[in-house]
């Protein structure tokens, strides 16, 4: 082969390798969900989310209004609007509904009676309220890794989530922070639901 058949073959490979590196454009861009998340307060919705951000514990307060936190994951980041979990501004929960394409309720499995009970009626007004009960909820039993955590079919059972939520579009995951794959999990089976939203929408 002539010197200059082999520059050219040079040249070109040196082409394919700059078009390879250089002409693919951005990746695409992954899809941004807006969420809402309650719950009461103590029921740990600010350390999970913080632990999905993987922000320190120790910057970790509890949420007093509310609070916006981009949770990024592999084919999506979540918007996730959290609200304060305390009796004077839960009043206040649903002027901070609009907008959202799925919610996020956090319930500590551990709780007393009563505030269980507090939980299981916030829940039952959320999944019936004209503006989220068509969209997909996530409900996670937090503080899972506590003596006192009730199991999942105790809080499927307590909660009537069968009867009450029949026909919408939920999961009920047991959670801890010292879980954290088992904590991504849950949420990429809600982009998954999420995921099936968007595909609903473009097939109309």
């Amino acid at each position: 082969m002539s010197d200059l058949r082999i520059t050219e073959a040079f040249l070109y490979m040196d082409y394919l390798c700059f078009r390879a590196l250089c002409c693919k454009g951005p990746p695409p861009a992954r899809p941004e969900y807006d969420l809402v998340c309650i719950g009461l307060t103590g029921s740990g919705k600010t350390s999970l989310l913080s632990k999905l951000c993987s922000e320190s514990a120790e910057s970790v307060v509890s949420t007093t209004g509310f609070s916006i936190k981009a949770v990024p994951f592999q084919n999506a980041i979540l918007n996730v609007k959290e609200l304060g979990g305390a009796d004077n501004i839960r009043k206040y929960w649903s002027r901070y509904y609009q907008g959202s394409q799925g919610v996020i309720f956090v319930l500590d499995s551990a709780s007393s009676e009563d505030d269980l009970e507090t939980a299981r009626n916030e829940l039952h007004s959320a999944l019936q309220h004209p503006q989220l009960c068509t969209l997909p909820f996530l409900i996670l039993a937090n503080h899972q890794d506590k003596p006192a955590a009730r199991s999942i079919q105790e809080i499927k059972k307590y909660f009537e989530l069968e009867p009450l939520a029949r026909g919408k579009r939920w999961i009920l995951q047991p959670c801890s922070l010292d879980d954290v794959e088992a904590l991504k999990d849950s949420f990429s089976q809600l982009i998954n639901l999420l995921e099936d939203k968007d595909h609903e929408a473009l097939r109309m």
